[in-house]
C-alpha cells in the first residue's frame, strides 16, 4: 500500500488513548513509507495522526473543504493541502489518492466517511481494504450491529467480511495487506444492500 486514508474525529475524545493511538498510527505509516491521506485539520485526532506522521518525516496529504478550513483549522505543516468544494468531493479525492482506508474513533463524520467507502466497495466501485482500528473497544457496539445485520439477512456475510478490525496497528495493517475483496457479483436485491 502506497497511501492510506485515515478517517477520525476533529476532537480528541475523553480517553487519552485515542490521541496516543492516532499519533502512533501516523508514525507507523511514515516509518512504513506509506503516505497519510486525511481530512486536513490540525485539531483533535486528525491533528494527532498528521503530527505523528510528520514527526517521522512522512508524507501527509490533507483534503479539506474550503468552508471547513476555518472551522477545523487547516494544518499548515503538511506535505500538501488540497482544498475542495464539498464533503462529497473530499471523500472522492481521498479515495482517489489512497490504496486503503482506516477509521479511528470519531463521530458522525467519521462514520459517514467509513460507510460511504464500505458502500462503494460493496458496489464494486473500488476493491481497497477498509480497516477499523478498534482503540480500547470504541467500535465494539458497531461491530455487533454489523453482525446483527448479517444475522437478520440485511447484509451479506461477504460484505461484512470487508470490514477489517483489529485493536493493534500492526495487526490491522497486516490484515489490510492480506485483504482479498469479495469475488461475487455486485448486483443484489434491495434487502441485501
Amino acid at each position: 500500500m502506497q497511501a492510506i486514508t485515515v478517517f477520525c474525529g476533529s476532537s480528541s475524545g475523553r480517553k487519552p488513548i485515542y490521541a496516543t493511538q492516532a499519533t502512533s498510527l501516523g508514525k507507523t505509516l511514515a516509518q512504513s513509507g506509506i503516505t497519510l491521506v486525511y481530512g486536513g485539520a490540525q485539531v483533535g485526532l486528525m491533528g494527532a495522526v498528521a503530527d505523528g506522521a510528520l514527526a517521522e518525516g512522512g508524507k501527509v496529504i490533507g483534503v479539506i473543504p474550503g468552508f471547513l478550513g476555518r472551522k477545523e483549522i487547516a494544518h499548515d505543516g503538511l506535505t500538501e493541502l488540497i482544498v475542495v468544494e464539498s464533503m462529497h468531493e473530499r471523500k472522492q479525492r481521498m479515495n482517489e489518492l489512497s490504496s486503503g482506508v482506516i477509521a479511528l474513533p470519531g463521530g458522525f463524520g467519521t462514520l459517514e466517511e467509513l460507510f460511504e467507502m464500505l458502500t462503494w466497495g460493496q458496489l464494486g466501485l473500488h476493491q481497497k481494504p477498509i480497516g477499523i482500528l478498534n482503540v480500547d473497544g470504541y467500535y465494539d457496539d458497531l461491530i455487533k450491529l454489523l453482525q446483527s445485520m448479517v444475522d437478520n439477512g440485511l447484509l451479506r456475510e461477504s460484505n461484512y467480511a470487508m470490514v477489517l478490525v483489529d485493536e493493534s496497528i500492526d495487526g490491522l495493517l497486516q490484515k489490510m495487506k492480506d485483504y482479498e475483496p469479495p469475488q461475487e457479483k455486485k448486483w443484489m436485491t434491495a434487502s441485501q444492500t
